[in-house]
């Protein structure tokens, strides 16, 4: 029923997170980014931003032709309104779930992301940029920690909002981040990474990848040397 399109990231983890809980039936199309599946002519058609994760849904609601999406957290709400799961029905609860999940894609992700760069993958080591997005990745993990102080899960039943923000905080020591730091967010963490789902999903990861995807001057090329001549 539906085609996934992935790599072994955290935007890529949020979708096999949401597959693996709800029991959708699924495929991975394994896109290599780093060795530049996301430029084939036919992962286009389904991700014209040459990014994963897209998706096909070849049985959609509307019974119409199969539908393709690209983008995580329009994939996750998607497959929220398709399944009838992991978002509330209610107006305020909706709401909830949705500034969160918005709050990932426009903050958590961005930021981490520039953490991962400069702190890892940057050949030029910048003081100030990785001091910056260190300081910021740490920032938003308190924002979290602070929302997590009353709850469970980040709008109180586990929802799209935790499984888009999860994955980003996997690699909390690569963004060098002590979870011991932020007691609630290492309770939410360690509650999601205890679910079967969540160990199904990690599993599948290591099965399709068991190395950086980073790892020569030809990979590096690709994953940071675009520009809008890539665009084709």
């Amino acid at each position: 029923m539906i085609d996934l399109y992935y790599w072994t990231t955290p935007n890529g983890h949020k979708i096999t997170l949401f597959l693996e809980e709800t029991g959708l039936p699924y495929t991975i199309v394994p896109i290599n980014i780093g060795k530049g599946d996301q430029f084939q002519p036919d992962f286009l058609k389904v991700s014209p931003n040459n990014r994963i994760p897209a998706m096909v849904d070849r049985a959609p609601a509307d019974g119409g032709e199969p539908l393709s999406l690209f983008e995580s957290g329009a994939i996750l709400l998607y497959l929220a309104e398709k399944t009838g799961q992991f978002m509330p029905s209610t107006l305020r609860g909706r709401s909830d779930v949705l500034q969160w999940l918005f709050w990932q894609m426009g903050g958590l992700g961005p930021m981490a992301g520039q953490n991962h760069h400069f702190n890892t993958y940057a050949q030029e080591k910048i003081p100030y940029a990785i001091d910056r997005y260190v300081r910021e990745t740490g920032r938003l993990y308190g924002v979290l920690n602070k929302q997590l102080a009353d709850r469970e899960f980040i709008a109180h039943d586990y929802s799209i909002a935790d499984m888009a923000c999860y994955p980003w905080i996997v690699p909390h020591e690569r963004q060098d981040q002590n979870l011991n730091d932020f007691p609630h967010l290492k309770r939410w963490f360690d509650a999601i990474a205890a679910r079967p789902a969540t160990r199904r999903a990690y599993e599948k990861a290591e099965q399709i990848n068991t190395q950086p995807s980073v790892n020569d001057e030809a990979s590096r090329k690709l994953l940071f040397g675009q520009d809008a001549s890539t665009i084709k």
